[in-house]
């Protein structure tokens, strides 16, 4: 029995390093797949506001003789946004900024037409613009509400892989530190409305 023993030993040892290892990658692949789950409910919430976009820019289309350029560059915005695309698989900093680059522009281009409106008394009254307005106001709610459930989804997957023993094999699995959403440049200056 004795000779048996170190044997035993390094067996006992290796199962559990094993069912260690087992529990470090499926936390992880799950904690993932959290991230991913949050990622396509940003996605979603821009798309939303992507199409309600298009209703909103027809509804001033047909309702008041309006500033192209203000139009145009909401329609050039709506356009750069869609094109802008992040792998949840491997979100990195640089996918994050270009991504909230390009929404950033939508924002402003929006606000842009929502102040130019106030200069139509017929299209501040027509029930379909105020309802686009309404919608609009809810989508940027849930953006928000999106962006920062994607954040909190992030951190305990950070977490589980950044800590020790954890990050000595979370590289060896494949798992990268996912980034952040963070607010885009200049967000903390008040936003000028000119009438």
């Amino acid at each position: 029995m004795r000779k048996f023993l170190p044997w035993i030993i390094v067996g006992g040892i290796i199962v559990i390093l094993f069912f260690w290892m087992k529990g470090v990658n499926n936390t992880a692949v799950t904690l993932n797949q959290n991230i991913e789950e949050s990622w396509g409910n940003v996605q979603t919430s821009y798309q939303r506001r992507n199409d309600l976009i298009g209703n909103l820019v027809n509804t001033v289309k047909g309702a008041a003789d309006f500033e192209k350029s203000t139009l145009t560059a909401v329609i050039e915005a709506r356009a750069k946004a869609t094109q802008v695309t992040v792998d949840p698989t491997n979100i990195t900093p640089e996918q994050l900024a270009a991504f909230n680059s390009a929404q950033s522009g939508v924002s402003s281009s929006l606000s842009r037409l929502l102040v130019s409106v106030e200069r139509y008394p017929e299209l501040k009254a027509n029930a379909n613009f105020l309802k686009l307005q309404d919608e609009l106001a809810s989508t940027e709610n849930q953006i928000l509400t999106a962006r920062t459930r994607f954040n909190e989804a992030v951190k305990p997957y950070n977490n589980h892989i950044k800590t020790f023993p954890n990050s000595l094999f979370a590289g060896i699995f494949g798992f990268q530190e996912k980034a952040y959403f963070n607010a885009v440049e200049g967000a903390e200056r008040p936003v000028e409305v000119q009438f």
